[in-house]
């Protein structure tokens, strides 16, 4: 017997599906700022460190969370980037000072390092080429050497630097946060929309498999957003395949109750950019589809230190995260697989130490509680997003007005017979008594529960109590009468996984 008093219902039916759920809705993003690649990542002269440099300890971290693909080099610093310091012997690389985070940039990792590390984790790489101080030829040199069989004076650079065979790099963003005063080199959206227009074609005309993300805004504050949007796409609809959009949450008004209601802004944002993107696709009269990446998302409000004193790989945002933002990042996720009709690439920035799932010091590392969300998420939403049917209560906001208790979404794989339901309960105050009822076809029972909880939604890891955030398993149970019930405590993610058998169907 329950001494809840709250009561949720979540309804299930295989057949109602919202979409086919992209394995890249999983990915991260490296840049070189801060500590991500050195003292993060790369560290040659670490006790965990591999024959490549690499931190053996931060590679099985990330083959944890499993990012089906990784972003880089930026973010701000692509902007002043030129991929040719990066690349060839170690000692003629040279040092420069990299303008948008004033650091010291030694180039020891650059694009072959990069592509040795996503061959580390399965994961696909996706570079960014320069639109700030770049060229368009820059850019297409680029996918020759990345892409290129060899027998040109470029192919032959990377063969000569002791990759024969070509990298084959699939993904390619046409630059990063153009829109923003703040980026080097920055272009107003008719300026950026022919730049990026013209550098797709040389790219294209290198390699035309590859698939290229648009650069648009970089906020919803931004006070051009969605015409940048709208111009970007109009120039370059038939040249690119996916529309970028970034997004930071925060809490700044330590305002717990709006902060994990932020699904709502979320919602908001892809659905904005979707009916630009339909809006355009009717105007164009096209038949080509553009999707969208959101190529940069995750929390970021309590460490503003973006500015490193021209030092190699200093301390900037290495934000701690706590139980609400883990929260929010589920949440997130939740609107992922909402959204996944849509929404085809997402990559939490950043991977390592920069506002990162992962923190590292030279005895060891910390794993944030970002880090159990996307981990459950990463493992266990695959196949089809659900449509989900939730009658749940209220509670009040100060941002968003009356919002729902329960936020939840669900994955289902004919393939694999499996499936996953995400619910986060976003009260305080009481636990909130959930009924699961499966319409079509049920499990005779549950394989496992996740959950991820706490009374303070502040509480957060920490190298000395590195567990104080973190996930529960329980071994689940049977399905009685095509349905469970669960009591979902107060600020929790609960991840309810299940093998569908040869059940009944519904009558």
């Amino acid at each position: 017997m329950t001494t809840s008093i709250l009561q949720a219902r979540v309804a299930i039916d295989e057949e109602r599906t919202a979409g086919a759920i992209s394995p890249l809705l999983f990915g991260g993003f490296a840049e070189h700022m801060g500590r991500c690649i050195y003292q993060g990542i790369f560290e040659p002269g670490s006790p965990f460190a591999d024959q490549h440099g690499f931190r053996t300890d931060v590679l099985a971290a990330l083959r944890e969370l499993n990012p089906r693909v990784i972003r880089y080099p930026g973010g701000n610093f692509l902007s002043g980037y030129h991929w040719r310091d990066g690349v060839g012997p170690l000692e003629q690389r040279p040092r420069r000072r990299e303008l948008a985070w004033q650091s010291i940039e030694t180039n020891r990792f650059g694009t072959h390092e990069f592509i040795a590390l996503c061959r580390a984790l399965g994961a696909e790489p996706m570079l960014g080429v320069n639109l700030g101080t770049g060229t368009i030829e820059e850019a297409g040199a680029l996918v020759e050497y990345c892409n290129a069989p060899a027998g040109t004076a470029t192919a032959d650079l990377r063969v000569a630097h002791g990759a024969a065979n070509p990298f084959n790099v699939r993904y390619w963003c046409l630059g990063n946060e153009m829109d923003g005063p703040w980026q080097i080199g920055h272009l107003d959206a008719t300026a950026y929309a022919v730049k990026a227009r013209e550098a797709a074609k040389i790219m294209k005309w290198h390699d035309p498999s590859i698939q290229l993300v648009l650069c648009g805004s970089s906020g919803t504050g931004m006070p051009t957003y969605p015409e940048w949007d709208r111009i970007a796409l109009e120039a370059c609809w038939e040249h690119v395949e996916y529309l970028s959009l970034h997004y930071y949450a925060s809490n700044r008004d330590h305002d717990t109750g709006s902060y994990l209601a932020l699904a709502r802004q979320f919602e908001e944002h892809l659905d904005t950019l979707a009916g630009t993107l339909r809006y355009v696709k009717s105007k164009l009269r096209s038949r080509h589809d553009v999707f969208l990446s959101w190529d940069e998302w995750n929390v970021w409000y309590k460490d503003h230190v973006v500015h490193g004193g021209w030092s190699e790989a200093p301390h900037l945002i290495e934000e701690v995260y706590n139980l609400e933002d883990a929260l929010v990042v589920a949440q997130w996720m939740n609107v992922f697989l909402r959204r996944c009709h849509v929404l085809k690439i997402a990559c939490l920035a950043q991977l390592v130490n920069v506002i990162a799932p992962i923190l590292t010091r030279p005895d060891g590392l910390l794993r944030q509680s970002i880090f159990y969300p996307f981990m459950l998420f990463s493992r266990h939403a695959t196949g089809d997003s659900l449509d989900l049917n939730v009658r749940t209560p209220t509670y009040h906001t100060r941002a968003y007005g009356d919002q729902p208790l329960l936020d939840a979404a669900a994955s289902y794989d004919t393939m694999r017979g499996e499936g996953a339901l995400f619910l986060v309960h976003r009260g305080r105050d009481a636990s909130l008594a959930t009924e699961l009822i499966w319409q079509g076809r049920a499990p005779d029972r549950v394989m496992a529960i996740y959950q991820l909880a706490g009374d303070d939604p502040s509480a957060a890891n920490s190298f000395e109590h590195p567990d104080v955030v973190t996930v529960r398993e329980s071994p689940g149970g049977p399905v009685d009468d095509r349905r469970i019930r669960l009591d979902l405590p107060p600020l929790s993610l609960t991840v309810v996984k299940y093998r569908q058998e040869q059940g009944a169907t519904a009558t």
